[in-house]
């Protein structure tokens, strides 16, 4: 066991960080109370942009044509003017429409994060 030596608390010998204080262990800790702080942080603006793209998406699906006609994907074509009666609404299409706007929008949280 080891003892932290900002909080004076026990530790398992395998940890490098006290769960109690964040303090860490080899002595790189400024002193008494310190904690250990993220050097980087996710680009918030972002992730906001992320989650409004995804609401975006989602109150604004994309559309097929119906299946008596040939396949053809409406799109943003019908956001200003209602689809047909028997068009439908594409689930596989708006996973994948789901699915990349939040992995662009974690990834690009993470490329442009402040450092």
């Amino acid at each position: 066991m080891q003892t932290c030596p900002s909080c004076d608390r026990s530790q398992a010998e395998i940890n490098r960080f006290c769960i109690q204080c964040g303090c860490r262990f080899d002595g790189t800790a400024s002193g008494p109370g310190s904690r250990a702080t993220p050097t980087d942080q996710l680009n918030l603006p972002i992730l906001y942009g992320m989650v409004a793209a995804l609401i975006l998406a989602a109150l604004f699906p994309p559309w097929e044509a119906p299946p008596s006609q040939p396949p053809e994907f409406l799109g943003v074509h019908f956001i200003l003017s209602p689809p047909s009666t028997e068009a439908v609404v594409s689930r596989m299409l708006l996973t994948i429409e789901l699915v990349t706007i939040a992995i662009a929008g974690m990834y690009g949280a993470f490329l442009f994060r402040k450092k």
